[in-house]
């Protein structure tokens, strides 16, 4: 059963919280750019201070060394390139944020997915999470139901290099059924409740990680399992910050 996390600890990595740096933690990746590198270190002692809660003292090699190969500078409006490797959520225009990248981080390695698995992104924002994971060796599908913001995440991502990310704008809320059922969901923005769209497209053995909550008040980043006989667990998390899911629902 997870402890209620202290005060003082949730505002470590309750979007938008800031971690300044010089926490320490092994470098995971030789020979990066320091501002990587720092990024990384910062991101492993979040995950060493949160493991309490999540159970996860260490991310894996995979989401590491992708989130040390993303170049989250491009993810972000010029102004804010300076401050695009430091360890907390930047706004990308339309009322949306770049997430923080322990939380990026974080909620790739819930997914608990291998390489060549299929996943659904609720939430493109400038395409960071969808980069993430296309570098972990997933197969992405990614629906943004902001059109602009659908149009640029597409553009940037086959401009880098990840022309294997699929993208569309549309409601996230009824997911992308054509492509189900998914290995695993990842949704970027807070819904009241678990949509039940999301939970009928996973697969079999998926996994479905959500935050859930109401706008400015207390949402919980939560893990949904469905199991081979069709059974769904629920695990929460961590208590998170995060924009809205908005839509028809």
């Amino acid at each position: 059963m997870n402890r209620a996390p202290c005060p003082r600890c949730v505002a470590r990595w309750v979007l938008p919280a800031l971690l300044i740096g010089a926490l320490g933690g092994p470098v995971v990746a030789q020979g990066l750019p320091e501002e990587r590198a720092r990024m990384l270190r910062d991101v492993e002692a979040m995950a060493a201070d949160a493991a309490p809660w999540t159970d996860r003292a260490r991310l894996s090699a995979p989401v590491l060394r992708a989130m040390g190969r993303v170049p989250r500078h491009e993810f972000v409006p010029p102004p804010l390139r300076a401050e695009a490797w430091r360890n907390y959520p930047l706004p990308i225009g339309a009322g949306q944020t770049i997430s923080q990248p322990y939380i990026v981080a974080l909620m790739s390695d819930l997914l608990a997915v291998a390489a060549g698995a299929r996943v659904l992104e609720v939430g493109t924002g400038s395409g960071y999470q969808a980069a993430v994971l296309a570098e972990m060796g997933l197969t992405v599908y990614s629906v943004e139901i902001i059109e602009s913001l659908a149009r640029e995440a597409a553009a940037r991502l086959e401009r880098l290099g990840y022309a294997g990310v699929r993208v569309r704008a549309g409601d996230g809320y009824h997911g992308w059924p054509q492509h189900a059922p998914f290995d695993g969901i990842i949704v970027t923005a807070a819904a009241p409740h678990v949509p039940q769209p999301l939970v009928d497209q996973l697969a079999a053995g998926g996994r479905l990680v959500i935050p859930v909550g109401p706008e400015g008040g207390t949402q919980h980043l939560l893990v949904i399992e469905k199991r081979q006989g069709g059974e769904i667990d629920t695990r929460q998390v961590l208590p998170v910050r995060f924009v809205p899911l908005t839509g028809q629902h």
